[in-house]
């Protein structure tokens, strides 16, 4: 029997786990935090008082089995100068289908037969929800996409109103072997999972190992100069009783180009393992660099073969 794997997390990190991990044999849930609201997915939001459809439609294309003439047509923006402009066309077919199912989670299922994905997608909330944040200097920020620009750091994360949790994700965690956080960023894709008490509340009932795979770099306003440690530090305030268990983590080296250039435009820095500041936690480590696209990217492959050793050597 395969193994049941719950994804928590949202954005391009869910993605590329998501995407590597398929190629095993394990039986994956993706729960996706549905605050992004930008661009597209916030006109949408607006507009139709739904979820977040943008990081869902990233995860669609990444457990997916088509043709990759599909991928590209749900990722095609709309150029033009009428109200389609900046619209993808997953993001529609996502609204589309929602509004005719009667909820997110039942369009996404009905769009996953199409696609026929490998894995199940499920919304973390069917709610229409807005995450906010309380700066280190007292200023409020609403609106993930305004958290992520205002690049000030950050104290907290919470809601504005709280929601409430899709049914099928509790039963989806009671049941996991494990639970895995995703890379991503942190305060806006991973700990927006972690901020509805019954996610929290049902962590701390069972004792299904919970894995954090790490982000190679830092970024701007959310993670400035923080290592591994840091990134657990922060994601176990939120975890309540409940701690990180295992850890996946880069030690493999980021060339000097690459490395020059997120410094200069993007501010962004290597993330260090800090082996001696990690003495209560199992450590995987690995050389997950990868450049796709002149990007830096987790090599998803050798992340999941190693999340996938993890797992056989559980009883």
């Amino acid at each position: 029997m395969k193994k049941k794997v719950v994804v928590l997390g949202g954005g391009t990190g869910m993605s590329s786990l998501l995407k590597g991990l398929k190629e095993f044999p394990v039986d994956i849930t993706a729960v996706v935090s549905v605050c992004d609201d930008g661009q597209s997915t916030g006109r949408l939001r607006k507009e139709f008082n739904i979820p977040a459809v943008g990081d869902i439609r990233k995860v669609l294309v990444s457990l997916s089995e088509t043709d990759p003439l599909v991928e590209q047509l749900l990722n095609y923006r709309f150029k033009t100068t009428s109200d389609l402009n900046g619209h993808t066309v997953g993001n529609l077919l996502l609204t589309a289908m929602g509004n005719m199912t009667g909820n997110m989670s039942d369009g996404i299922e009905a769009i996953g037969k199409i696609l026929n994905l490998h894995g199940k997608i499920l919304p973390l909330t069917e709610d229409n929800v807005t995450l906010a944040a309380k700066m280190s200097d007292g200023t409020i920020v609403e609106g993930e996409h305004n958290i992520t620009q205002i690049r000030k750091k950050i104290k907290k994360v919470y809601y504005t109103d709280k929601p409430k949790v899709n049914y099928n994700v509790l039963e989806a965690i009671k049941k996991a072997d494990l639970i895995i956080l995703s890379m991503g960023s942190i305060y806006t894709s991973i700990i927006p999972n972690l901020l509805c008490r019954e996610i929290v509340d049902l962590l701390e009932k069972i004792d299904t190992p919970i894995m954090y795979t790490c982000n190679i770099m830092t970024q701007p306003g959310e993670t400035d100069n923080f290592r591994v440690s840091d990134h657990i530090k922060i994601i176990n305030q939120y975890l309540g009783k409940r701690k990180v268990d295992i850890v996946v983590a880069n030690d493999g080296k980021i060339g000097e180009t690459m490395q020059r250039k997120y410094e200069t435009l993007e501010q962004k820095d290597p993330v260090l393992l800090d082996r001696d500041n990690l003495n209560d936690i199992k450590i995987i480590s690995n050389n997950y660099v990868s450049v796709e696209n002149n990007y830096l990217r987790h090599d998803a492959i050798m992340l999941s073969l190693d999340i996938f050793k993890y797992l056989i050597s559980q009883k």
